[in-house]
């Protein structure tokens, strides 16, 4: 099979950059990260990056006047290396419609939240004050909706009495790290696609949910 092209984009520690790495280095990921990109110098992620022989680069969006004009460098960027996936991992822009459209369907974010429910920031606090009895992480399709495209992945943790934003964050994450190597490993294997605003997985529209990962650890 020939390798899928994956163009990573980070903004800070690259903690999932880490684990494509990782599943890349351990021939389990059947993909090639061409490059790395981040909108701020000097940040973890692109270390993680250098440290993987993996090509880095930065575009800093203060340097731009808009959005727009960041979107517009961005894209030639990427288009350079010519990917058949887009993987944003903590990258931490909002991105025009201009933008999604063009990688729509080669895109994948990672939200630490069961979306729906929590889209935006501060999500761990948001599930503890709104006093839920799970958390989790989503894997999707990104489109023009903010956090909005349809589910690929769902793992789900509890959230327990002695919970705050941090112990959740580390609990929630360990499960990041499982699920969006997954998630790229169906993409560059075909086995999951979107269609009609839905994630299709193996021929097979998914719940809303996407395919759900539910986690008891501690």
């Amino acid at each position: 099979m020939q390798k899928k092209r994956v163009v990573v984009l980070i903004s800070g520690g690259g903690s999932n950059l880490q684990a494509l790495i990782d599943g890349v280095q351990a021939g389990e990921l059947p993909v090639e990260i061409v490059a790395v990109i981040s909108n701020r110098p000097g940040v973890l992620g692109l270390e993680r990056a250098a440290k993987a022989a993996i090509p880095a680069d930065v575009l800093d969006h203060k340097a731009f006047t808009d959005r727009e004009s960041f979107d517009r460098a961005l894209m030639e960027k990427i288009d350079s290396y010519s990917p058949d996936l887009v993987v944003l991992a903590g990258f931490m822009r909002i991105l025009t419609p201009e933008f999604t459209q063009h990688y729509l369907g080669r895109m994948l974010n990672i939200h630490p939240s069961l979306l729906p429910k929590f889209q935006g920031l501060h999500t761990h606090q948001r599930a503890i004050d709104a006093g839920e009895s799970h958390h989790g992480v989503t894997v999707h399709f990104v489109t023009a909706e903010l956090d909005g495209g349809p589910s690929v992945v769902q793992a789900w943790v509890p959230v327990l009495a002695e919970d705050d934003a941090t112990s959740l964050a580390k609990r929630v994450q360990r499960q990041e790290h499982i699920i969006y190597p997954l998630a790229v490993k169906w993409f560059a294997q075909g086995d999951i696609c979107m269609q009609d605003g839905k994630c299709v997985l193996n021929g097979e529209p998914l719940p809303p949910s996407g395919f759900l990962i539910r986690s008891d650890e501690p």
